[in-house]
């Protein structure tokens, strides 16, 4: 076996760059192309990816560490034969602003590597390159992405002509629960590029047509990929379709973007790709991020004002509610006051608190509570679960509120409904979500045909759902196709809340801690297991007697887990 140096590749001018995620140690295995370290510059994010599969011998960095081109990273003992020659460390590819670096898609854990569903299928056949010479053409679609349509690309990363290697990110998509990348299937040229940032593509969608290197051309593909890279213009400032009503509700036509002050703007390539998007000149912002990065949420307070209001006001909260008729937002000094630290929101708060405000504005939510006593069910559990200590499978009161559920949703059907228009939709099909807490924000893995299966295999499925939550490693497929959800604080405390509903659903059940209380039995008072149930309902299908009725039925079930059998 031969022992390869793993050295920072070219990185372009940056130097001195921060190692934020380490993600081997001595002795692990790894596979070629998997992700090593990721550093992140003031314009950009990217990854060191593995020359060879073999072990790891010597970690010469850690998180925090500042590195510079040549800079020694690690050594790794390669694996089998093939390992004779390792393969160059393959620069970062250059991010669609011209900046080196890769998707901010990239910075969940399985960083550097395509999203599950992005691996299925890439494209129509996979045609291997010819020996010498030129290669054939190959067109590459959009993956199987489960249900979603309409999924927009947030960024390109080459252009006609452009050398690419196998799973080199080609585009990146983002729905409303996921991103993900569409790598290369193979090495070879880019002929024609399909697509554009904004554009809305589906399943089978062409991105591009591809021509396969041969021997030349692979060659000449490691010279161009070794090479700098220029940084492209900016694209043009006008609007994709799309968004094209709300461009033309401006009062005046938006001024030029200034393309030297755009390509200084301190932002990352999927906020530049935004602003492009949007025409917006990120030169007038000024950003609320580390340094006084520009964010997402900066581009579109600025768009928000300049549609509701005329000019835009830029800086920490600048927004304004207007649009609903409301006053804006209080723009505050806080240094004022004492020390502060900024911090910027998780990609999934990101998503997931634009989807949660809109829930709550355009639902009419009502929450009902009731208790349960689950002080039989609790006792079962726990004997269920001394029995089965030695299968490894934990289970929990949800999986039991997952089955009671189930029950509830087929007699009262409502509940298993989503709006379409003025049609109500029901469902067959008995598919709950979840609540899952991760230290990267709130994310909702679906359980699938939860009435098909058992409390045990139910419990078994949460707790895989689970862990890949908590590693960031959920595809779009876990997260979607819910009929309804539960979140559950568990033994965190509380007693009840208002849960918002998770759109098009039209209902969640929200359960806090349960407790003992002394309850009378017509005789005396007896200590019972309560839990606290909060449902929180949909007023334009549901009316409260329903939900009333829904919850009574519910807490029913689960003081008697044997009435589900009837």
């Amino acid at each position: 076996m031969s022992t390869i140096e793993v050295k920072v590749p070219d990185i372009g001018d940056f130097k001195d760059v921060p190692v934020i995620e380490v993600f081997v140690k001595p002795g692990d295995a790894v596979k070629a192309e998997d992700s090593l370290v990721t550093l992140e510059s003031d314009k950009a994010t990217m990854d060191v990816p593995a020359p060879a599969a073999g072990t790891v011998k010597d970690l010469r960095i850690k998180v925090g560490d500042k590195v510079s081109e040549g800079h020694l990273l690690l050594t790794l003992e390669a694996a089998g034969a093939g390992a004779a020659k390792p393969a160059p460390t393959p620069p970062p590819q250059p991010s669609s602003d011209g900046g080196t670096g890769q998707s901010p898609a990239a910075s969940q854990p399985a960083r550097g590597k395509p999203s599950d569903a992005a691996q299925d299928k890439p494209v129509e056949s996979r045609t291997s390159a010819p020996a010498s010479g030129g290669g054939s053409v190959t067109t590459v679609k959009v993956p199987d992405i489960g249900d979603f349509k309409d999924v927009p690309v947030i960024e390109v990363f080459v252009k006609p002509g452009d050398a690419v290697k196998p799973e080199d990110p080609l585009v990146t998509l983002e729905s409303d629960k996921a991103t993900m990348d569409v790598p290369a299937p193979f090495a070879g040229v880019v002929k024609e590029l399909k697509v554009k940032v904004g554009d809305k593509v589906s399943e089978g969608s062409v991105i591009l047509t591809l021509e396969a290197a041969g021997a030349a051309g692979k060659a000449e593909a490691r010279a161009e990929a070794a090479a700098p890279m220029s940084a492209p213009q900016p694209s043009s400032p006008a609007p994709q379709p799309a968004r094209g009503e709300a461009k033309e509700a401006r009062p005046e036509a938006p001024a030029p973007v200034d393309g030297e002050a755009f390509k200084a703007a301190h932002a990352s390539p999927s906020v530049r790709a935004f602003a492009r998007e949007l025409g917006v000149d990120l030169a007038k912002l000024k950003g609320t991020g580390p340094k006084e990065r520009i964010l997402h949420e900066d581009v579109q307070r600025y768009v928000k004002q300049a549609l509701s209001s005329g000019p835009a006001t830029t800086g920490a909260g600048a927004t304004t509610g207007a649009a609903l008729g409301l006053l804006p937002w209080p723009q505050i000094d806080f240094t004022k006051f004492g020390a502060i630290e900024s911090k910027p929101l998780s990609r999934i708060k990101k998503i997931s608190g634009a989807n949660l405000h809109r829930n709550w504005v355009m639902i009419p939510h009502v929450t009902n509570c009731d208790d349960a006593d689950i002080t039989e069910l609790e006792a079962f559990r726990v004997q269920l679960n001394k029995e089965n200590e030695k299968s490894g499978i934990k289970v929990t009161m949800l999986a039991f509120l997952i089955k009671a559920c189930v029950a509830a949703l087929k007699k009262f059907p409502d509940f298993n409904a989503s709006l379409d228009g003025d049609n109500l939709v029901y469902k067959k099909y008995y598919n709950i979500g979840f609540a899952a807490d991760t230290p990267n924000g709130l994310v909702v893995p679906v359980v699938k045909s939860a009435d098909q299966k058992g409390v045990l295999a139910i419990a078994k499925e949460m707790g895989e759902l689970s862990s890949k939550a908590r590693e960031g490693k959920l595809g779009p497929t876990d997260m979607q196709g819910g009929c309804f959800s539960i979140s559950s604080l568990g033994g965190i405390g509380g007693t009840y809340f208002t849960p918002i509903i998770n759109a098009p659903e039209v209902a969640i059940l929200g359960v806090c801690r349960s407790s003992i209380r002394p309850v009378w039995d017509g005789k005396q008072f007896a200590p019972r297991l309560i839990i606290p149930l909060s449902l929180s309902y949909d007023h334009r299908v549901i009316d409260g007697a329903t939900a009333a009725r829904f919850n009574s039925f519910l807490a029913a079930l689960l003081a008697d887990m044997r009435r589900t059998l009837l």
